[in-house]
């Protein structure tokens, strides 16, 4: 990896081995550095430093949690990875925020369209009109889901001229249109991404992920239609139980 050359303050009373491991961590959450991490001979010609203050700054990134040491492929960075409890209603804005990771979103598509799905599972006629919305979202730099939402038009079309970058849809809907979902189900079946959605999420050919379908509901009435494809190197659920809790497995008629 070509950094270009950089240079460390010999004046500072910060040791090199501080500066650097400064700069290494910006340049990591700047996206400046992604799949690679540079070898400790590229960190010493590029800093003009020993093998020894290169490798302690490493260590220190090691230590933090932000790299990590792979036989064969020396210094690799680690990508943010996160839990998700199930059985309540959940943000996922809000869950990786809470992670101290920032969550933005590039829109793909937005307008009012008609759907035949969206219409079968909100309960509406065929020719109803819905608001969609289609997002890139992200955690920090790397891409993490594809998620499209579709609600009634007459209830969301206030979000048309929302901006999507750094917010989230419940947010919005609370804000814009007074409602929110306050029930609903969740199905999540595990997937082979198509060759478009592994260049969309940055995955490699062998990288599952989970295909989420989500039902909103106000009062029992339905509002949302999402489904959600994201990735599943990243991204994890977990359930909890209890001696009071049940369950049952439900078979589904065959397609």
């Amino acid at each position: 990896m070509e950094l270009g050359a950089r240079e460390l303050n010999r004046e500072s009373p910060l040791p090199l081995w501080a500066q650097l491991e400064a700069d290494l961590r910006r340049r990591i959450q700047a996206g400046e550095i992604t799949n690679r991490f540079p070898t400790d001979k590229e960190l010493t010609e590029t800093y003009d430093i020993s093998r020894h203050t290169a490798r302690e700054a490493v260590r220190r990134l090691h230590t933090e949690g932000l790299v990590h040491r792979e036989r064969g492929r020396g210094t690799v960075i680690n990508k943010p990875s996160f839990e998700q409890p199930l059985g309540t209603l959940y943000s996922l804005f809000a869950s990786i925020e809470a992670q101290g990771v920032t969550q933005h979103s590039q829109v793909t598509d937005s307008g009012i369209v008609q759907n035949a799905e969206a219409a079968a599972q909100l309960g509406r006629s065929e020719d109803s009109k819905f608001f969609h919305l289609a997002r890139v979202r992200f955690a920090g730099n790397e891409p993490l889901a594809l998620d499209h939402v579709w609600l009634p038009a007459e209830i969301a079309r206030p979000l048309l001229d929302t901006d999507w970058s750094h917010t989230s849809l419940y947010r919005e809907l609370e804000a814009r249109c007074n409602i929110v979902p306050n029930s609903g189900w969740e199905r999540i079946t595990p997937v082979i991404p198509t060759k478009k959605e592994h260049a969309a999420l940055h995955t490699s050919p062998n990288t599952a992920a989970f295909s989420i379908e989500r039902l909103g509901c106000v009062n029992g009435t339905p509002l949302e239609w999402r489904t959600s494809l994201i990735r599943g190197d990243q991204y994890h659920v977990i359930t909890h139980w209890s001696p009071n809790s049940t369950s049952h497995l439900r078979m589904l008629p065959s397609s």
